[in-house]
């Protein structure tokens, strides 16, 4: 990967990582061993209305930027203010029930809200990331910037070379250092981050010493890349660390801004064609989980036929959804992993058929002659070992599938302006679904550049299931109505689920002291961990016969 902006709030340029949580303190800090936990932080309160139409939050008086002057009530107003109008788009989707905000004193900020419906609002506004009012003057927001960021978080960037690495020190005066939020965190004096265009290259530069730490994302490599002398001698080491973040879903998504995309039986013959089974036993050594649900890992996921209250929530939209929804279970196809998967492709050449599509001359063409031609779009090559078998099975059918890799400044200008047929997509979901949601299958994000609605969802009832998400009053209620909007989805096949691994692939030299347990809803890493002074002398000495 590379970088090219030092601002990752807007849409424009690729933002360089740990800008955001290593430089900026939100208002509230989020557990990382709770769902929808959060504790005052920025904030050293926060205090919602009676009637539930507001909430308020007061700064800490110590609050300080790196520069020492105070944050103010005026810096919380401006990022606001600043990130709804200038921001990416989901910053528009997250806060589209606020009606205003209201700067009360020097330390006192009030949102107000257009109903009293959306509980998750006032825990969604403690996620601000406060930015500076008085540094940004004169600068201009909307451009990627590369001016060193004032900050008021534990770490400064300290330096950058652009598209190649950033080295971030720990602000030895930090406002925050001993409030129970960061007490046992920020360890390290210095962090550095380096960037490889090219993941082999990666993977041989920790080889080498050159990294200390990695999240592996390679089934191959886990399975296969670890044996090499540092490894078998104990000096790096390895773990795979359960953890309970729903990994929501990946998956090649369907661009139904196309006309090819947007007849639903030629998006059930594209996942026919799609085998899991073959792809897991050959390319991922068994590792992966099926992805099944839009929440996947998690109790939002929807399972069996829909039951009690998820029954009554689907109920008065019966007409609009397929009649199979109330009477079967949810199931992708399933194959003996063989490579021959002829069942798929039989039932795929049914619904292209049933949809106006037919085989001539070896070809897919519809009643007009034109094939049935569409394009992969990727940001890396490491995915064309999935797609191009994709592309060979499609072509079995007369389909005529290619590839484009492009760069990842490329990739990014292409997907916010849509401009692709089919393309990996990820949607992360959280323990709280709320606002969010609206970015990802609303549609008043179809038409929104840079959305989050890769896939272009616009239903009637996915909408209407959005606003009761939205306005659930409690977990139950935000389980039940979580379900329901799952299920709509899945039935209505709008992407190729891929899959997903319920764990981290950890590999780090031996250096680090890290927590006994980690933490259920994060990594832990870096904030947790600390270099361990035996264990670093021990490794040095160890290097030095290497």
């Amino acid at each position: 990967g590379s970088f090219d902006s030092l601002n990752p709030f807007i849409l424009r340029g690729t933002p360089a990582v740990g800008i955001g949580p290593l430089i900026y303190d939100p208002l509230l800090v989020e557990a990382n061993d709770e769902p929808s936990a959060a504790y005052a932080h920025l904030a050293q309160w926060i205090e919602v209305a009676p009637d539930k139409l507001s909430v308020s939050f007061e700064l800490n008086p110590l609050a300080r930027w790196h520069d020492g002057r105070a944050i103010s009530a005026a810096d919380v107003l401006w990022t606001f203010e600043t990130l709804r109008t200038q921001g990416r788009p989901i910053y528009r989707a997250y806060w589209g029930d606020v009606t205003r905000v209201v700067a009360d004193n020097d330390r006192r900020v009030t949102f107000h809200f257009r109903n009293a419906e959306n509980h998750e609002l006032p825990t969604i506004l403690g996620q601000l990331q406060v930015l500076p009012k008085h540094w940004w003057e004169g600068r201009d927001f909307a451009r990627p910037s590369q001016d060193i960021p004032l900050g008021s978080g534990p770490y400064r960037l300290e330096r950058f070379e652009s598209g190649r690495g950033l080295t971030y020190r720990r602000v030895p005066d930090y406002w925050a250092r001993d409030l129970n939020t960061r007490r046992g965190t920020n360890n390290f004096d210095t962090i550095r981050y380096e960037y490889f265009r090219d993941s082999t290259i990666a993977f041989e530069a920790f080889k080498a010493g050159q990294i200390d730490f990695r999240t592996e994302n390679s089934a191959r490599d886990w399975s296969t890349g670890y044996d090499f002398p540092a490894v078998r001698r104990g000096l790096v080491k390895r773990d795979t660390i359960r953890h309970e973040i729903p990994t929501g879903m990946q998956g090649f998504a369907m661009n139904q801004r196309r006309p090819l995309f947007q007849d639903q039986r030629v998006r059930e013959a594209l996942i026919a064609v799609f085998d899991f089974e073959w792809m897991n036993q050959n390319l991922f050594y068994g590792l992966y989980t099926r992805t099944q649900s839009f929440f996947s890992n998690s109790d939002l996921a929807s399972s069996g036929l829909p039951t009690g209250r998820e029954l009554e929530i689907l109920e008065p939209f019966r007409a609009q959804l397929p009649a199979a929804l109330f009477t079967q279970e949810v199931r992708l196809p399933v194959t003996d992993g063989s490579g021959n998967n002829r069942d798929g492709l039989r039932r795929a050449l049914e619904l292209l058929r049933g949809a106006g599509w037919t085989v001539r001359d070896r070809r897919l063409v519809n009643a007009q002659g034109q094939p049935f031609r569409f394009e992969i779009l990727l940001s890396s090559p490491t995915f064309e070992r999935i797609a191009l078998p994709y592309v060979q099975w499609l072509q079995r059918l007369g389909i005529e599938a290619s590839v484009r890799t492009v760069d990842q400044a490329q990739y990014q200008v292409r997907v916010d302006a849509f401009d692709y047929d089919m393309t990996v997509d990820v949607i992360g979901q959280s323990s709280s679904p709320g606002n969010e949601q609206r970015e990802f299958f609303g549609c008043g994000a179809v038409a929104q550049p840079g959305s989050q609605n890769v896939t272009g969802i616009c239903h009637p009832v996915v909408e209407q299931l959005i606003e009761q998400i939205v306005a659930a009053p409690n977990r139950a209620e935000l389980l039940a109505r979580t379900h329901a909007m799952d299920r709509v989805l899945l039935w209505q096949s709008y992407i190729i689920p891929n899959w997903h691994l319920r764990a981290w692939w950890l590999a780090w030299w031996d250096k680090f002291g890290r927590p006994e347990r980690s933490p259920k809803f994060g990594l832990g890493f870096p904030a947790a961990w600390w270099v361990d002074p035996a264990r670093a002398a021990a490794l040095a000495e160890a290097r030095r016969s290497l």
